[in-house]
């Protein structure tokens, strides 16, 4: 079998990768460079040049060929070798009639824990959210900040004491309102330094949070450490690096106690499972990123399905505006695109829990001319200011 082509598929807010060959099956993987996909779309194209006439099958060996190819890598690289891979990955359940955890090792658990995206530009708003979500019969929820995630048009000014507290005060409304059968994953944006992230911890310390994720800016790893090591919350990072490298560094400062990876943007299943033996010989717990489509949701089912140390999967709602549209283009409800439209069968949800399914591959397909339905959407480059007009994170 060999490689006759490969297709870049862009789709709204989307980067996907078709990879052919002369047998008739087509693989498909989704690259998870969020802010860049116009460049990933180049690096697919590169690699395209490499791939026509090779043997799919040879996974590791073509990871490592366009791992190594370069003398840089970054996002823009990492999530076309990641798409790529996932494709060739697809292509091998597929050529073998079985899905991609089978080749993985096989099943270690049947249905995989999920945590619900909740939002609002309100505290009713998010609130309401919340509630939604637990009557819906998930078990846990996310993307859950204390700060609210209002429009990035609008500028931000609150004292240390006034966040702090707002912050606390949001949180326990939630954790009363839910109960103790919900597990809150609290999702911080970055938005503290790291003395911030302490205090912060502390306060929310007596509500149980699942964990207290990304406090501060992702960039230096020993100041990750010095807050996972100050606080009592389980600290999850590590959604914004992409090598095993990189993993391996923040394990062994002890900067996280869970670790974010993103199979859309770390290398693929084929990177995804260097970094979760990492994970695993250091009993740490996997909770994979993913703010992507059904088909990056599809890829992690089939990955947490074969790792011993998942713990739980981040879960967009695919029926739902993602933060983009409503923070950036201000599309909330039916103006929103919705993510379900664009794949042929959605994975499975029961009361929390993604099935997993029995399906050749990833189990999942888009839907013919999707391109053409929902074309591309760069994204803008937008972020929010304060009031005195310097840039925040959010």
């Amino acid at each position: 079998m060999k490689i006759t082509d490969v297709k870049v598929v862009p789709v709204n807010k989307f980067l996907f990768v078709k990879v052919m060959t002369d047998e008739g099956i087509t693989g498909l993987g989704e690259s998870g460079d969020w802010g860049f996909l116009e460049s990933s779309a180049e690096v697919i194209n590169s690699f395209r040049e490499y791939l026509i006439g090779q043997d799919p099958l040879r996974i590791e060996h073509h990871w490592q060929y366009m791992y190594r190819c370069f003398h840089f890598r970054g996002a823009a690289v990492m999530g076309a070798l990641s798409a790529i891979d996932i494709a060739l990955w697809d292509i091998a359940g597929k050529f073998y009639g079985v899905p991609v955890y089978q080749l993985l090792g096989g099943k270690c658990r049947d249905t995989v824990r999920v945590y619900s995206h909740v939002s609002g530009g309100s505290f009713e708003e998010l609130l309401e959210s919340c509630l939604a979500e637990k009557e819906k019969g998930f078990t846990a929820i996310g993307h859950l900040s204390p700060f609210l995630d209002e429009p990035r048009n609008t500028r931000y000014f609150e004292t240390y004491a006034r966040k702090i507290s707002s912050g606390v005060e949001r949180i326990g409304k939630i954790r009363e309102a839910v109960g103790l059968d919900v597990d809150l994953c609290i999702e911080n944006h970055r938005r503290l330094n790291p003395a911030e992230a302490v205090a912060l911890a502390a306060q929310l310390e007596p509500l149980l949070p699942m964990f207290y994720e990304d406090p501060i800016l992702p960039d230096n790893f020993d100041s990750m450490a010095w807050v996972a090591q100050k606080i009592r919350i389980p600290l999850a990072t590590g959604e914004r690096i992409h090598t095993p490298q990189e993993y391996q560094m923040l394990v062994k400062r002890q900067a996280l106690d869970y670790l974010r990876v993103s199979i859309c943007v770390c290398g693929g299943f084929t990177g995804a499972k260097k970094i979760a033996a990492i994970a695993e010989a250091n009993q740490i717990g996997i909770i994979p990123h993913n703010p992507l489509s059904p088909v990056a949701t599809a890829a992690c089912i089939q990955f947490d399905a074969a790792t011993p140390s998942f713990t739980i999967q981040e879960y967009p709602d695919p029926d739902g505006p993602a933060a983009h549209a409503r923070f950036v283009f201000e599309k909330t409800g039916k103006s929103a695109f919705r993510a379900s439209d664009i794949v042929n069968v959605m994975p499975e949800c029961r009361d929390g829990f993604l099935v997993v399914p029995d399906a050749p591959g990833i189990g999942i397909e888009l839907v013919e001319g999707v391109e053409e339905k929902f074309p591309f959407e760069r994204r803008k480059v937008v972020t929010r200011l304060t009031t005195d007009g310097a840039v925040m994170d959010q």
